[in-house]
């Protein structure tokens, strides 16, 4: 029996998920007008991977040949990327659906088919010489949209192998990935989530949707207990769960040192040419401005009346907001919150948010979180939430189609090969536009408290995307760097590793916020481990967002251009470079200073406001 006959052996046939409205379900026909056409192009796909044989010796002969082998090849990836948006959705919403969830697995099968099928080139063009691909690319009008990924390949060329040990490299993606798979399984599908009763009656089932809706509920209690039962359960396959991240770190070494890295992060920031400084001067910079962090954690106590502040006391609001954020307001919001990034993106905007490419509400066995797919090059980017009609939806909405745009400027400005863009310039375009509707709604706010409400939904914001980040990826360094000098990690390790950090971001020992031992378990909840050295790139986006915004919010002369047209830029060059270019320098302190000056700026506002009533 294979592995995917096992994985999909454990699901049960697709459940019925009720009526839905049509509107707020993505429309998957715009892909493939409906399974059969998906398979056929599928089809079509796995007989053309073995012509590309017809190339391998020959990337030499010619630049038209060259120019061929690449419209050829990234044609083929261009369909596979659409191929693999309808099979990771049609997956998606439905974890339970095992036809979906074989779909994918067939499809990652053909994608190792693929890789290994190309796993040719690199080592061959290398072999061409560098002089000789460069007067290709210089005389071949034809190459121009492949110019940088070429000289890509040239400068990885110190860490490419041999064709034969990029085949084998490429065929071991067959394992790699299995400890994603196995995350997802145990933590989207098969975990068995308890359900308790709140104060009120309440029957709250605790998924991870379930989770954080009711983490934020007023009742302290209540709050307590949906803590205890949630890391009860994780520490209930606190074993399980170290296996599965321990054997995801040994993947990432094992690729860092096949490729000749010195250190897993290397490797992972070698990727996009991102220098180590970046990294190395977050953690600094984040560490050294933990008295701005424990300073919000100090008015949350104030402002929720708790003097002994909690892990449970974290995430719900400082102020009581008795208001809906029904879909259509959350729309009407966002979309009046981008205004200040011009009518054309505006137009785009609102038509996309319009349109059926947004999986919006929870249902049965849909994924939990949400995201936004750019792979459909031709058609759209697709995004997926689970809408509960708070603010925190609305930012939701905001944030993903910040994403969403950043796909549509780029694959409107960028052929295919330069149109997809680095997670390290992607998460600026979504927390930008959750700076722009923080302004908008202090611009509408009816009262004080609606303002308070808005101001600490931002702080909460910086503390989740920066600093919260932040620990995630020291957390991560640590545990690479236990297991690159030859090291183990047990689930309780993790666990000790993670509860050590954990203490220090939130001030336990200082008396600032008590982490309590059920709490130390929270790796095993995070799906961001188990992509290498990803987490990182949310704080340093936030903090290069909060500077294009302060700009663009002054209305600064050429702000919105220079922004716009990095977001346009795709993955035409460097991600470093083009944040440095467009005027935020990530491998030094200053973004990161100024982050914690703005999360001190809203503090001073709260406080004013705070004063204010009390006269």
């Amino acid at each position: 029996m294979t592995l995917g006959t096992l994985l999909s052996a454990a699901l049960p046939a697709a459940e019925p998920v009720g009526a839905v409205n049509p509107a707020d379900v993505w429309d998957l026909t715009l892909l493939y007008k409906d399974d059969a056409a998906w398979r056929s192009a599928k089809d079509h796909v796995a007989t053309e991977i073995p012509k590309i044989k017809n190339y391998q010796g020959r990337l030499g002969e010619s630049a038209a040949t060259l120019r061929e082998s690449l419209d050829f090849i990234f044609g083929l990836r261009k369909e596979f990327a659409r191929l693999s948006v309808y099979a990771s959705l049609s997956r998606d919403e439905n974890t339970r659906n095992a036809t979906a969830l074989e779909r994918t697995q067939e499809l990652g099968l053909l994608g190792t088919q693929f890789s290994r099928a190309t796993s040719f080139f690199n080592p061959e063009l290398l072999a061409v010489g560098e002089t000789k691909v460069r007067g290709f690319l210089d005389t071949e009008p034809g190459l121009a949209s492949y110019r940088f990924p070429v000289l890509e390949i040239l400068r990885a060329a110190p860490h490419t192998l041999g064709t034969e040990a990029e085949g084998v490299l490429s065929a071991a993606s067959l394992i790699t990935g299995a400890p994603t798979s196995f995350y997802g399984i145990l933590a989207d599908a098969d975990m068995p989530w308890p359900t308790i009763k709140l104060s009120d009656g309440t029957d709250a089932r605790l998924d991870q949707s379930g989770y954080t809706k009711w983490r934020a509920v007023p009742n302290r209690a209540d709050r307590q207990a949906v803590f205890e039962a949630f890391w009860a359960k994780f520490h209930e396959y606190e074993r399980t769960f170290g296996v599965t991240l321990f054997a995801q770190v040994k993947t990432d070494w094992f690729r860092a040192t096949a490729r000749k890295y010195p250190t897993s992060l290397a490797a992972a920031l070698d990727d996009d040419n991102v220098p180590e400084a970046v990294y190395r001067t977050l953690l600094a910079e984040t560490n050294a401005n933990l008295p701005t962090l424990h300073r919000y954690f100090k008015l949350r106590g104030r402002m929720l009346g708790i003097s002994d502040l909690h892990y449970w006391d974290i995430y719900p609001p400082i102020v009581k907001l008795d208001k809906a954020f029904p879909l259509a307001t959350g729309k009407s919001l966002v979309i009046a919150a981008e205004q200040p990034l011009g009518p054309d993106y505006v137009a785009q905007f609102t038509a996309s948010l319009n349109a059926r490419y947004t999986h919006v509400y929870p249902q049965p066995g849909k994924r939990s979180g949400a995201y936004m797919n750019p792979g459909a090059y031709d058609v759209h980017p697709y995004v997926l939430t689970n809408y509960n009609d708070d603010y925190e939806s609305v930012s939701t909405i905001a944030h993903e189609w910040g994403h969403g745009m950043h796909s549509l400027l780029a694959n409107h400005s960028q052929p295919f090969p330069t149109a997809d863009y680095s997670i390290f310039v992607a998460e600026i375009a979504s927390t930008l536009n959750e700076n722009l509707l923080l302004a908008h709604m202090l611009k509408v706010a009816q009262n004080d408290e609606e303002k308070l409400y808005y101001l600490g939904s931002a702080l909460e914001g910086l503390r989740g995307t920066f600093f919260r980040q932040a620990m995630f990826a020291e957390f991560e360094l640590a545990i690479h760097e236990q297991v690159e000098k030859g090291g183990s990690l047990s689930g309780q390790q993790l666990t000790k590793i993670y509860g050590e950090l954990l203490r220090r971001y939130h001030g336990d020992a200082l008396g600032v916020l008590k982490i309590d031992d059920l709490v130390t378990v929270e790796w095993a909840y995070i799906p961001h481990f188990y992509r290498d050295f990803y987490v990182y790139q949310y704080a340093t986006s936030i903090a290069a967002s909060s500077a294009f915004a302060d700009r663009i919010l002054k209305g600064e002369p050429g702000a919105v251009d220079t922004y716009l047209g990095m977001l346009k830029a795709g993955g035409s060059d460097h991600p470093y470079e083009l944040v440095k270019h467009a005027g935020v320098d990530l491998a030094t302190p200053v973004p990161y200073r100024a982050l914690a000056a703005h999360m001190n700026a809203i503090m001073d506002q709260i406080e004013a406001i705070l004063a204010k009533q009390k006269k």
